[in-house]
């Protein structure tokens, strides 16, 4: 029987990095839900739809494919209409629209049950807002990963710079609270923290400090 594990958190939590890491270590496959979403949202953006409840979302989704596969070093690679798309959604621009398109409910029961799916098939890791509230409420374990705000910004603020990214600090602790602000406040599957999910805080502390936090928490609640 397969086990489920949901880890929860906001934007730039690094929810990607430490469960990509936590599941190579486990053994487990991961699984970036928030690529789907990111995804969704590239799609929008290429065909000028505006990311807001309303027919021309529903009849993109009705002409698009998004799909999860893995190559031989079990990386996870996204795939819109079979174009590689895993490095054009990991910019700025594309998190903000992921982040008003998720809202969507039309757009969320489109990817519930490819999401559920995975989670059948083998043992995984999967990240995003609402996984153990929402995609998997009877996860094996659940994991609520945050850090303050400002911690969150830093890194991705580094992450960017280290890519030759031309930003300010300033712009993405903003765009930081307003994507808090719009994935706690919207109507469907709001981020929050499950009931029996454990916690975990990394503002204060590093990478593998973090990594080895979650598979602590994984090993003693599995």
């Amino acid at each position: 029987m397969s086990i489920a594990i949901a880890i929860d958190g906001p934007a730039g939590a690094g929810k990607s990095t430490i469960s990509k890491s936590a599941a190579k270590k486990l053994g487990f496959i991961y699984i970036d839900t928030g690529a789907l979403y990111r995804t969704v949202g590239l799609a929008a953006t290429r065909a000028n739809v505006e990311p807001v409840e309303g027919k021309e979302v529903d009849e993109l989704l009705s002409k698009i494919n998004v799909e999860l596969t893995f190559n031989d070093k079990g990386e996870q690679i996204v795939l819109l209409d079979k174009e590689d798309v895993s490095r054009l959604i990991r910019t700025p621009e594309a998190s903000m629209t992921a982040s008003k398109i998720s809202a969507i409910p039309s757009v969320r029961a489109y990817l519930l049950d490819l999401q559920r799916n995975m989670a059948k098939k083998d043992n995984v890791i999967m990240d995003g807002r609402d996984i153990g509230t929402v995609v998997l409420p009877n996860a094996d374990v659940k994991i609520f990963l945050t850090a303050t705000p400002e911690a969150r910004a830093e890194r991705r603020y580094k992450e960017l710079i280290e890519k030759g990214m031309d930003v300010k600090y300033e712009d993405i602790l903003n765009d930081v609270k307003t994507r808090d602000y719009n994935d706690s406040h919207r109507e469907i599957a709001p981020l929050k923290q499950a009931d029996d999910a454990v916690l975990a805080d990394t503002t204060e502390i590093g990478l593998q400090e973090s990594i080895d936090l979650i598979i602590k928490i994984i090993k003693e609640h599995s």
